[in-house]
């Protein structure tokens, strides 16, 4: 079987324009992140999936120098782009990973990939969300090509759309769903945010990057934990959106998330 890697990209993002291109020490953040998930052992090819729209040429160029696969799709229809993406790759076995986890650890994507393969034909999706315990911004989904093209055909929400996966891992009673917690048995899912979608989390990626990167390009989770807890100032950059996600904005609509697993905050 033949295990894709997808990480969805565009410079459209509202709250933190081009995000994904900003600077972390000499490329861009998109280009860091490419750089961590290369070293994922589990994975047989990565493509980063972007829109048609002129603005995301910034991004394509980013893929012609890392020398990776790009493929252009609708902008706001995620799940189209990931499995017309999926389609002319031939992939039988599809992971997402958003662009906005620039620290994410290699370990944890084949933490979850390895479970999915260990149980070949056991499950339609697996992942480290539901619920989540790893820190935010480790987001591994795993999902069989019948499952996303079920999703695909059937999928009607605008949520459902733009998300990807939330017609797969909201109805269980259509799809076999398993989940991988975090070894150590902790939840720092609400606690220790490492994902980009502030100003404040370019500032806290920024810095760990700055202190970790120079010495140890390979730096874990682990090490991660360790600065913040030597430099509890940096973990305090980007502290007040912790727990944060795209969650609160659709719980009414969501059967299997509620307010367990997201948090609310007054004008965003």
């Amino acid at each position: 079987m033949k295990t894709l890697l997808v990480v969805q990209a565009r410079t459209a993002s509202t709250r933190l324009p081009a995000k994904v291109l900003l600077p972390l020490l000499g490329k861009s953040v998109l280009a860091r992140q490419l750089e961590r998930i290369s070293r994922a052992q589990s994975i047989d090819e990565v493509v980063v999936a972007t829109t048609q729209e002129q603005s995301d040429d910034l991004i394509v160029q980013v893929c012609k120098q890392e020398q990776l696969r790009w493929f252009r799709g609708s902008s706001m229809d995620c799940l189209d782009r990931h499995y017309r993406c999926a389609l002319e790759v031939g992939a039988d076995v599809i992971v997402k990973v958003p662009s906005d986890c620039p620290l994410i650890d290699p370990q944890a994507i084949d933490r979850v990939v390895g479970f999915f393969q260990k149980n070949v034909g056991r499950y339609d999706f697996v992942s480290n969300l539901h619920p989540p315990s790893y820190p935010d911004g480790n987001d591994v989904e795993v999902m069989t090509m019948n499952a996303l093209e079920k999703a695909w055909h059937s999928a009607t929400r605008d949520y459902e759309r733009e998300h990807t996966t939330p017609y797969i891992w909201d109805q269980p009673e259509l799809f076999r769903c398993a989940n991988v917690c975090w070894e150590t048995g902790l939840n720092y899912s609400r606690s220790h945010r490492w994902t980009l979608d502030y100003e404040a989390d370019y500032h806290f990626v920024f810095s760990v990057y700055n202190e970790l990167y120079a010495t140890n390009p390979h730096f874990t989770l682990n090490d991660i934990l360790e600065l913040v807890e030597r430099k509890p100032e940096i973990a305090r950059l980007n502290d007040a959106y912790a727990g944060l996600n795209w969650y609160r904005h659709h719980l009414s609509e969501l059967r299997t998330v509620d307010e367990r697993h997201t948090r609310i905050l007054i004008g965003t």
